[in-house]
């Protein structure tokens, strides 16, 4: 048994919820905040069968994309003055852990 741990941007927080469960896969989705960007994240929480482990990273891969974002960046200048410019930032897909399980109950 392992302890999936997926980390999903907030856009694709919907379809991966769905296809996991649609697929039979139990989850528990926690609001989360990134410390980058200070971004909406999901992390999906689900306990799965060995056996299943790469049928649920790859739904969790399909269902989470990659996109770029433009956010403003501000760099210091000379005599404490600031200067603010766009700059163009890779956003979304997934960050999954996969952990051993001991032990697994539903009680």
């Amino acid at each position: 048994m392992k302890l999936i741990m997926a980390i999903v941007n907030n856009d694709d927080s919907s379809a991966v919820s769905s296809a996991m469960t649609h697929a039979g896969f139990s989850i528990t989705k926690l609001a989360t905040t990134g410390g980058f960007l200070m971004a909406g994240n999901t992390t999906f929480i689900s306990g799965v069968e060995d056996a299943r482990v790469d049928e649920a990273i790859q739904i969790i891969g399909k269902h989470s994309r990659r996109r770029t974002q433009v956010v403003p960046y501000t760099s210091a200048m000379e005599a404490g003055t600031y200067t603010a410019y766009p700059v163009e930032v890779s956003v979304g897909g997934s960050t999954v852990f996969v952990l051993n399980i001991e032990r697994f109950e539903k009680v």
